[in-house]
């Protein structure tokens, strides 16, 4: 009898995981089929996203800037004073679109309106409704709670995510968001730390603004919800403060961020229409990756615009690294650095522009630059100018690409303003405590 029960047991046991093995590989064939369809939808997307004219939308960001700054002087300090409105100061032409809105609490899809660069069509959630998260807890990735950060994220419809308060958001596992979501921490502070960071993959139409993202950690995996009809197996997460992936028209906004895992913010597997500004970055190694591999040639199609940042102390290099692709590198204020700001490999075209870079004592570092896993017979063919760079210290840009092919001058290009004028431009940078019924 009790041999009996042993066969018993052993049977039950065998037909368990045999069971279970079965609905693992059901769960595997099914999640294939659903990330191959939004991977196909995505990259017809990220097509039509691809703008064949990128020089106009550098010419269209440099543009507003000059409409922004200047007022009937020349002067750097009186050219600022058109900005300044009462109590509310904005210096980038982004800020003066919302933020000396005293009741912008009210009106915040009017944010959407003021992206500019290459993600300057990027809606986020507008035109849906408010949700409000009020619960900073993680703790269920199939089902999650109404009222987390995780359950807005996964909804179907647009819409524009606030808080109710102030939070601190471990996450359990890699936020998976659905298209056309905002995520927007103003009139609070909210603090996306001490667990995984944020996933846009395979989606269209994010806006992230107004966060404190900083010390993310690896993921284990697992079943996590993507959607609202949907969950599946997912790997180990790298650590990466946000990653897009296969997305496009993404707009980063007045974000903090520093020391996680992997990389800040990483741009790849044929992401375009990016913008990443107003952003203050801080205490990390290999800060931002556009272009992953060498070996993945639909980079081509990436445009991301850099513009208005600061990177501030502890940061090293990758500011950023790039691959293929066109990077608008505009107005950013590099105080620290402490290998090189600017790199890449795989021909990247990078127009570095209006920038403030500021060396650091090491006489090996005082190069801007960097090219990777090249010599010099092959990057010499690589586009990568500096025009109107402020460069200090003994910081010195390396340019590239034959003369003869040369950005747009004179009438067809519009001069950004200087890297003397960039301290200014990126005063703001981060996250701001915005109050409710007051200018931001």
């Amino acid at each position: 009898m009790e041999a009996f029960k042993h066969v018993l047991c052993f049977v039950y046991v065998g037909f368990a995981m045999a069971f279970a093995t079965s609905v693992e590989l059901n769960i595997t064939k099914r999640d294939e089929m659903v990330w191959k369809a939004r991977a196909e939808k995505a990259a017809k997307a990220n097509e039509n996203a691809y703008d064949p004219n990128p020089h106009h939308v550098t010419n269209q960001l440099n543009s507003n800037v000059h409409k922004a700054t200047d007022g009937r002087s020349n002067d750097t300090r009186r050219g600022l004073h058109g900005l300044i409105r009462g109590p509310c100061r904005t210096t980038n032409p982004i800020d003066q679109c919302w933020r000396c809105d005293p009741h912008w609490e009210h009106n915040r899809m009017k944010l959407a309106d003021c992206a500019l660069g290459f993600g300057r069509h990027t809606t986020g959630g507008r035109g849906g409704r408010i949700y409000v998260v009020t619960d900073a807890s993680d703790t269920d990735m199939i089902n999650p709670k109404p009222g987390t950060l995780r359950h807005a994220v996964i909804q179907s419809e647009p819409l524009w995510i606030i808080f109710k308060c102030n939070m601190m958001i471990k996450l359990s596992e890699e936020l998976i968001m659905t298209s056309n979501k905002t995520i927007d921490g103003r009139g609070v502070q909210v603090h996306i730390a001490f667990g995984a960071g944020l996933m846009i993959q395979f989606v269209q139409n994010i806006i992230i603004h107004n966060l404190h993202i900083h010390d993310i950690q690896a993921a284990n995996g697992g079943m996590i919800r993507s959607s609202v009809d949907h969950f599946g197996l997912r790997t180990r997460s790298d650590g990466d403060g946000i990653s897009v992936f296969g997305s496009s028209h993404i707009w980063v906004d007045h974000v903090s961020m520093c020391n996680c895992t992997d990389g800040l913010i990483d741009v790849v597997a044929a992401s375009t229409a990016v913008t990443i500004s107003n952003c203050h970055f801080t205490r990390h190694n290999e800060a931002l990756l556009f272009g992953a591999t060498d070996g993945f040639t639909n980079d081509k199609i990436m445009q991301v615009t850099l513009s208005f940042n600061h990177f501030g102390k502890g940061l090293v290099q990758r500011m950023p690294r790039c691959r293929y692709g066109f990077v608008h590198v505009v107005n950013n204020d590099y105080t620290h650095y402490l290998m090189y700001a600017v790199g890449g490999s795989s021909n990247p075209t990078i127009l570095s522009q209006g920038n403030r870079f500021i060396a650091p004592p090491d006489p090996k570092a005082k190069e801007i630059t960097k090219r990777d896993y090249a010599q010099e017979s092959e990057w010499k063919n690589w586009v990568w100018r500096s025009q109107g760079d402020l460069m200090i210290n003994g910081a010195f840009f390396v340019e590239s690409g034959d003369p003869k092919h040369v950005f747009p001058s004179g009438e067809n290009m519009i001069i950004p303003k200087p890297g003397t004028m960039v301290n200014k431009l990126t005063e703001f940078a981060g996250a701001i405590a915005c109050k409710p019924n007051q200018p931001c």
